[in-house]
């Protein structure tokens, strides 16, 4: 066997697990730590009779550190040695280093709390930080800590600082300095990468030419987003590899077992290996002496709109560069080329963020719930104590759970009080996201799980379309139906023959093959744990509103693609779906257009990519609790009026609304108030009007106190609007309530009296001409004007207050201008009047102008315009 760098320390290891339970190991990429600690544990004895569980971030790591072990071992897989993953096991009852994907176990926890017959469990790579390792970890130490105190936890890691989590598990920590060699980075120019003309594939093509060419022996390495990007890697590189003699294999985690096995085992000619990450951190491909890194990564990621798991291209941090790297140097020195800038390495964090800090978290709270903790005792950090206390390694933003609480709550899975129930149970059955889970449950409960499942495969695994299925992407080629889901589980069964999807037919009916090789995989293992086969349409469309009840919405009016959505907001239906009739739709799928820029004038929002009819029947079904009747009593801008709908709403959508004739008189007086204090009281009121009754009153408090009279304040007018809308629905009808009045009637009876005697509205002349007051603001004295000739025979002008106050006079000539301003009339008749007499005179001759005013007598006041005599 040949020996590995963590090998001197394995005696340490089971010494330190002798002595406590849990133990943590950093060991860079290399070390041996994935394959040889297991086994030693094994070997010294720490197992007992039980397992020794080893959780692998991945699927392709589970299997090839498997096989690596049971090759040490003289043993085929599954002897002493096996794996389980998502769909496949292998494994026996000899069975006692098990290596699993990190979700199984946690699947394991839910099934068998106590974990019977496993003596250890190691998390490997747990650097990585999936959520499924953070639940794992926050779980085994729960039982560590409760029933199972002989459990050894041991946590290895290759870039993460160890302390933290020894501190969580009150561990020691054991380093191994492994074995490198050096390994040459180099990195593409600013030039190179500004390039807009160069694809990916070619600098992959233009790398390995380099790389091959610089060494006469040595496998490529080449690291790359996903399965369609080395699909077209090695189309580029075909050339290369005919002329070279060169192998391409690809590497990634959807492949057959065996073809896993070519592209990590050596072969019989140079190899360029097209990977995903899962090379990144699994057990050492022998023979790697030189890595091409694209600096990009497939992470996974979940939807904004439903949470269901999703995959993005980002770009990788420098730990993970310096990992792909490292994987040169495993045996020789080697040879590194990232193709991206120094500095944009240098930009990017130094870690990836936490799946815990950045994941839909409704699985995990559910699966927590599963153990009898309520929604309010999991966001505890590592500080949490005592006995049976639930802690995490590093605990959730408080947003996420209270978000993965609610959704839970929407779907039935929790009570109002986050504690599990019976179909939060029965949901756990299902390796799926809550929404699935219940999308299937549903549909086993009304006759179609099986379909259920085929839905709930289709929307868990990547895009079943390579391009649209429902034809050239015109509204002309597409079909019109009930649901997306339906017609995508239509093209499936198309594709489909008795040993599952065709490839040619899946190519033919624009599917994907190896999307729809995945969804059968799925399909295959939910159909083993449902009850019903039928294939009820109506079962499936209640199935899928039951897993989507915040997502329902409204065309905005028939035929549009517009969509009013629960929650508020509005989005748009694609033009591929087919759900283009039903009124009501639950909005499954939805997210920004992806591809071009939109044209100028497009409309932007969320675009509903899949989606599926409903009805007020199935929401009275599902639902009934969030149906309700409403009397909306709204203010109409344009017309300046109350009104009233009477409507159907699900939460806050609305479904159907008509009229009313009449709406509710109390809600009507508030919502025209708050329209009316909106515009302002003097919008109500003629003119100035209101200003002039407020001068007025100042001028009545002002020269007699002890009347009790103070103008009313901006609240006292508002007070008095408000009072006039009871009874009125419109600003037409308030403008005719006579506001000026409403504030002289909230004045007391006495005061009313004082302010008619102290400040009329009007004072009365000797000739029986009434005038008008005019009261201004505050320290300019009132007036009147009228013509000269009226105030003929008054030896001193009018006055207010009880006479202590004089009116100031504009006195008018017969063209109505003033030819005087005066509050002393005597004096105006004695200094001013002759002179102005003789010019009225030249000017009006058919007017009297008498010398002496005081003893003249005033015309006679003119009847209105229209009256008799006129």
């Amino acid at each position: 066997m040949q020996p590995l760098p963590i090998d001197p320390l394995l005696p340490e290891i089971a010494e330190a697990l002798r002595r406590g339970p849990s133990l943590v190991i950093e060991a860079p990429p290399g070390a041996g730590k994935t394959t040889r600690v297991p086994r030693a544990l094994l070997e010294a004895g720490l197992a007992g009779a039980g397992e020794v569980v080893v959780l692998e971030p991945r699927r392709l790591a589970a299997r090839m550190a498997a096989r690596r072990v049971a090759e040490e071992l003289g043993e085929r897989p599954g002897e002493t040695a096996g794996y389980q993953v998502r769909f496949e096991e292998v494994a026996g009852p000899r069975t006692r280093l098990r290596f699993v994907t990190e979700g199984l176990l946690t699947r394991r926890l839910l099934s068998d709390p106590g974990l019977p017959g496993v003596a250890a469990v190691l998390l490997d790579e747990f650097h990585e930080r999936h959520l499924h390792g953070d639940l794992a970890l926050a779980l085994l130490r729960r039982l560590q800590r409760t029933a199972r105190p002989e459990l050894r936890l041991v946590a290895m890691s290759a870039t993460l600082d160890a302390a933290p989590v020894a501190r969580f598990l009150g561990a020691p920590s054991l380093r191994s300095e492994g074995r490198m060699f050096p390994v040459e980075v180099e990195y593409l120019s600013p030039a190179e990468a500004a390039r807009p003309d160069v694809r990916l594939e070619q600098l992959v093509a233009s790398a390995v030419r380099k790389a091959v060419s610089a060494a006469p022996a040595g496998d490529v390495l080449v690291f790359l987003p996903g399965a369609a990007e080395i699909r077209r890697a090695r189309e580029a590189l075909a050339p290369l590899a005919q002329s070279a003699g060169l192998d391409l294999v690809p590497l990634h985690g959807d492949l057959a077992p065996e073809e896993q096995d070519r592209a990590v085992r050596p072969g019989p000619r140079r190899k360029v290996i097209l990977s995903t990450n899962v090379a990144e951190t699994s057990v050492t491909i022998p023979g790697v002496t030189a890595v091409i890194d694209s600096g990009l990564a497939r992470v996974a990621s979940h939807s904004p709109w439903s949470g269901l798991p999703t995959l993005e291209v980002k770009k990788v941090s420098r730990a993970s560069a310096a990992q792909r790297a490292g994987r040169a140097g495993r045996t020789g020195p080697g040879r590194a080329v990232r193709l991206y800038t120094r500095h944009d390495h240098d930009g990017r964090p130094e870690f990836d963020l936490p799946e815990i800090a950045r994941e839909d978290l409704s699985e995990a709270v559910l699966s927590l719930a599963s153990f009898g903790l309520a929604a309010r005792e999991l966001g505890a950090g590592p500080e949490a104590g005592g006995e049976g206390a639930f802690a995490w390694f590093e605990p959730p933003p408080p947003a996420a759970l209270e978000a993965a609480v609610g959704l839970l709550r929407q779907l039935g899975a929790l009570d109002a009080e986050g504690r599990i129930t019976e179909p939060g149970r029965r949901m756990l059955r299902f390796p799926l996201h809550p929404r699935l889970a219940r999308l299937v449950l549903e549909a086993d409960a009304r006759g179609a799980g099986q379909e259920g499942a085929l839905l709930a495969a289709i929307l868990g695994e990547r895009d079943l379309r390579e391009r649209s299925p429902f034809g050239a992407g015109g509204r002309l080629d597409t079909p019109t139906g009930p649901s997306d889901l339906l017609e995508l589980a239509h093209l499936f069964h198309q594709a489909s023959d008795g040993g599952g999807p065709s490839p040619e037919r899946c190519r033919r009916l624009g599917l994907s093959p190896g999307a729809a090789a995945s969804v059968g995989r799925s399909f295959r293992q939910l159909c083993r744990l449902v009850r019903t086969r039928g294939d009820d349409e109506g079962a499936l469309l209640a199935a899928t509103l039951a897993a989507y009840p915040d997502r329902v919405g409204r065309r905005r009016a028939p035929g549009s693609d517009e969509v009013v959505l629960v929650g508020g907001g509005s989005a748009r239906l694609d033009e591929a779906s087919v759900v283009r009739e039903a009124p009501l739709l639950v909005a499954v799928d939805a997210g920004e257009r992806r591809g071009a820029r939109p044209a100028p004038g497009a409309r932007g929002g969320p675009v509903v990519r899949l989606a599926s009819a409903a009805s007020e029947e199935l929401l009275l079904d599902l639902f009934a609790g969030d149906l309700r009747y409403d009397e909306e009593v709204a203010w109409n801008a344009a017309g300046e009026r109350v009104e009233a709908r009477e409507r159907l709403l699900y939460r806050d959508l609305v479904l159907e609304e008509k009229r009313l004739a009449r709406p509710d008189p109390a809600r009507a007086a508030a919502v025209l108030a708050r329209a009316a204090q909106e515009r302002g009281p003097r919008a109500f009121a003629a003119e100035g009007a209101l200003d002039r009754l407020l001068a007025r009153l100042d001028f009545a408090a002002r020269h007699a106190p002890a009347a009790g009279l103070a103008a009313p304040s901006e609240a006292d007018l508002a007070a008095a609007l408000a009072g006039l809308c009871e009874g009125r629905t419109s600003f037409a009808e308030l403008r005719e309530a006579g506001l000026e009045e409403a504030v002289l009637a909230a004045l007391p009876g006495r005061a009313r009296a004082a302010l008619q005697e102290l400040a009329p509205e009007r004072i009365r002349l000797p000739s029986g001409r009434a005038l008008e007051v005019r009261y201004e603001a505050a320290g300019k004295p009132p007036w009147v004007e009228s013509r000269l000739q009226d105030f003929f025979g008054l030896a001193r002008g009018p006055a207010l207050a009880g006479g202590r106050v004089p009116l100031t006079l504009h006195l008018l000539a017969p063209n109505h201008r003033a030819v005087q301003v005066t509050s002393d009339l005597a004096g105006f008749w004695e200094r001013h009047y002759p002179a102005i007499r003789r010019e009225l005179s030249r000017r009006y001759p058919r007017h009297a102008w008498p010398e002496d005013p005081l003893t003249a007598s005033p015309p006679a006041p003119r009847p209105p315009r229209g009256a008799p005599g006129r």
